[in-house]
């Protein structure tokens, strides 16, 4: 359970670069850690381990597409990647993660995915059309059941690293389906640079042009109808992430059943969307119609009512510490309305320069740490290191309120909605708001005959 938060016990906080207690990350822990413990030994066997994928990978579009090919695919896969990675930055506004974590799921996803999924699709196509004798139903199958059980599993690998190694960085359902939906943004743009590339080498040997052409059929269906079909499929696994996150560390079986149930149903539509074909002429914009676009409709609703009920546990937890002065009675209401943390950005940017409003930003998304945390407390659902977390944040926001607190509290006079008067509890008469009360009953009146 969640406690009173501690009052500040000193007139400037903590001292510049000086932790509040020991733990992993202090120098004291790293002297004694073992080689393959750093960071900077994992972060660089994981970027050979993507950087040698994307080689990899590139050559193998490349050799199915040809160089011209692959450019035209490369140019035309690119164009829904920054209108996706915006929507889910835009998600991702009330909380931000690091950058890195955005980083690291689109070069998952881009790369190692994509290379899992092409490795292990060709080969279990072959072995099926090797072992029925039969290649038409060897594609369809693989198609059907063997593409979205590779791909859906590659692509939560990322989810799942993010999940355990970056534990901090993963607290609700709108981190998942960030992380989840960046992944498979990635991806999808690997498979549109083949698909594409693939469909302009055959109007170069059909002699194929124009809108009647392969490559505009292929462009149509993959990035104007369908940009979103492979972020909207993995996004159940990462909603499934989210809510494991949400739960207490102490029940196991649902933490992992909710990951396991939202990779199924990944897998699921995965397996509906590409066996769409099979279902006659009209069966891929029957699909579409009937489940893609509900499904999306339905989700885009759940994240936008979820960022919604996320500023409201910000609104409802800050008051805590701005009773034990931590924070100004202001910021509660300022850091809980994403109108007024634009307004305080800008106001810092305006009196103070780009460093200060940078200061205010990561105050705001130290303060939306600090609320989830307390929320989780108070729910029972937080893990053993609950105060020493509560107190690096508190560490945080103390150093930078001298930049945040003035734009916060400009802020929240701008926003803040007018304060009700009250009515008094008996009635006014008179023209001054002053007068007799009349009787409850008729009084006498010498002149009434």
């Amino acid at each position: 359970m969640a406690t009173s938060p501690p009052h500040p016990s000193y007139p400037s906080g903590p001292a510049e670069g000086v932790p509040l207690t020991g733990g992993p990350g202090t120098a004291g822990s790293l002297r004694h850690a073992h080689w393959w413990q750093r960071a900077w030994v994992r972060y660089g066997a994981l970027s050979t381990l993507l950087a040698l994928s994307g080689l990899v990978i590139l050559a193998l579009v490349r050799e199915e597409t040809g160089t011209e090919g692959f450019l035209v695919g490369l140019g035309l896969a690119v164009l829904p990647v920054p209108l996706l990675i915006a929507a889910f930055r835009w998600l991702d506004r009330v909380e931000p993660g690091p950058w890195r974590n955005l980083l690291f799921c689109f070069a998952w996803g881009a790369c190692a995915a994509a290379l899992i999924a092409i490795v292990a699709n060709s080969f279990a196509t072959r072995w099926i059309a090797t072992a029925t004798a039969d290649p038409s139903s060897a594609d369809t199958l693989g198609a059907t059941v063997i593409a979205p059980v590779v791909e859906e599993s590659a692509k939560a690998a990322a989810v799942l690293l993010v999940f355990l190694f970056r534990r901090r960085d993963f607290t609700g359902i709108l981190d998942g389906v960030v992380i989840a939906g960046v992944t498979a943004t990635g991806f999808a743009f690997t498979e549109n640079i083949l698909y594409l590339g693939t469909a302009f080498g055959t109007d170069q040997l059909t002699g194929g042009t124009g809108i009647a052409s392969v490559t505009a059929a292929t462009f149509f269906v993959r990035i104007v109808m369908s940009p979103f079909a492979h972020p909207l499929f993995t996004v159940l696994t990462g909603i499934g992430f989210g809510i494991s996150a949400l739960s207490a560390d102490r029940r196991h079986l649902r933490r992992g059943a909710f990951p396991l149930a939202g990779l199924l149903l990944a897998m699921g539509m995965h397996a509906m969307w590409n066996g769409s074909s099979a279902f006659g002429e009209y069966g891929f914009f029957a699909v579409y119609a009937a489940f893609m676009v509900p499904i999306f409709g339905l989700l885009t609703w759940l994240v936008i009512w979820t960022r919604q009920r996320e500023l409201k546990t910000v609104r409802a937890e800050l008051p805590a510490y701005a009773v034990a002065g931590w924070l100004t009675p202001a910021e509660p209401y300022a850091l809980g309305s994403m109108r007024a943390r634009r307004i305080a950005r800008q106001y810092a940017r305006r009196h103070a320069g780009r460093a200060a409003a940078r200061e205010v930003a990561r105050y705001e998304a130290y303060a939306t740490s600090l609320a989830f945390l307390r929320h989780r407390a108070r729910r029972d659902r937080a893990g053993a290191d609950f105060a020493e977390r509560e107190r690096e944040l508190l560490g945080e926001l103390w150093r930078r309120r001298e930049a945040a607190r003035p734009a916060l509290d400009h802020a929240a006079r701008i926003t803040a909605p007018p304060v009700p008067v009250a009515a008094p509890p008996w009635p006014v008469y008179g023209v001054y708001g002053y007068g007799p009360q009349p009787a409850p009953y008729p009084a006498y009146n010498p002149y009434r005959s």
